[in-house]
């Protein structure tokens, strides 16, 4: 990694949801707290807590050089992108490897 720059992964305890426009996209109560420095703290969800039959696989992918390469998943509304996973990510953060990550949706904690 380069100096200065760490990424952290540990198991939430939080009860997280994500909607998109009123509807309910995630429910978890066993998210993976993702920490990186200079980001937000990110959630990274089961697929099993995520209702995944609401999204569409996207050809986008974007790379990391600390992550991986990601993948990400639209919904039929024409909202592009709105999930991303790492399928293989690198070995410093593998525990994230098919979670789901949600990007301009309110999560809330409780």
């Amino acid at each position: 990694m380069a100096e200065g720059h760490r990424i952290t992964v540990e198991q939430g305890t939080d009860h997280v949801r994500v909607e998109h426009e009123g509807v309910l996209l995630a429910d978890s109560r066993r998210p993976l707290l993702l920490h990186e420095t200079g980001y937000p703290v990110r959630y990274y969800l089961p697929p099993q807590d995520v209702r995944t039959e609401l999204l569409t696989p996207s050809p986008t992918r974007t790379h990391c050089p600390f992550k991986g390469t990601a993948s990400y998943w639209s919904l039929p509304d024409g909202t592009a992108d709105l999930v991303w996973s790492y399928p293989e990510p690198k070995p410093e953060v593998a525990g994230i490897q098919g979670y789901l990550c949600f990007f301009d949706a309110t999560v809330t904690s409780e």
